[in-house]
């Protein structure tokens, strides 16, 4: 009865910016400025993801750049002063890499970004090779998705599935992401699993009820 809810896969970037262990710090800083990025996945042999180098991986350094012997002393927080020194991606990195898979829902993804603190995702297959990268923009993609189509979604998946005719009569409309349904039904007991299933569509941004009990003419909203 679901629809089939976006993975990684279908809003990964596949081309990817990557350093090797040995990859010095200004290769390092002048890869995120081309390529735009903050972070940049760190790999050997065939492309297994081992760790990754982010700006704050390398902030240590120019903290203490100006005055290394006395620049500690004046900061407001502890320095990784390993990281301070380290030459390359091998010493800058953050490893094991927190990775995702491409088949993974991007509620997953989203999950392991907030969980871990990071704002993009090596995507990796089943032998741990790189095979993309997903930020927090590629997750919010699907709110770009057409109110048209979530509609569609909707009425085929939760409407004509949980709340058919006769027992029900219910119009969907969608606007900028907030689903609204209205009509009549039999059975108000069904709002709350219609709420969630909707909620679940990709796409819907919230969801809106306008519905009346058959028996009784009320307004039930859950």
């Amino acid at each position: 009865m679901y629809g089939t809810p976006h993975i990684v896969s279908d809003v990964m970037t596949l081309t990817v910016a990557a350093v090797g262990r040995h990859a010095p710090f200004k290769e390092i800083v002048r890869l995120m400025q081309d390529w735009q990025v903050s972070a940049l996945p760190v790999i050997e042999g065939e492309g297994r993801v081992v760790g990754v180098v982010s700006e704050a991986d390398l902030l240590p350094t120019e903290e203490l750049r100006d005055n290394p012997e006395t620049g500690y002393l004046r900061l407001r927080r502890p320095v990784d002063m390993a990281k301070a020194g380290a030459l390359t991606a091998a010493d800058l990195m953050s490893s094991p890499a927190v990775t995702v898979r491409a088949n993974a829902t991007l509620a997953e993804a989203a999950r392991t970004m907030a969980r871990e603190g990071v704002k993009r995702l090596p995507v990796v297959d089943e032998a741990g090779l790189l095979a993309g990268i997903v930020s927090r923009a590629d997750l919010l993609k699907v709110f770009l998705r057409d109110d048209d189509a979530i509609a569609e979604e909707v009425r085929r998946e939760t409407v004509a599935y949980l709340l058919p005719p006769p027992a029900s009569a219910i119009q969907v409309d969608v606007h900028d992401g907030v689903v609204t349904l209205t009509g009549r039904i039999r059975d108000t007991a069904l709002v709350p699993v219609a709420a969630r299933l909707v909620r679940a569509v990709e796409g819907v941004v919230d969801v809106q009820f306008d519905l009346a009990r058959d028996d009784q003419g009320g307004t039930d909203r859950p």
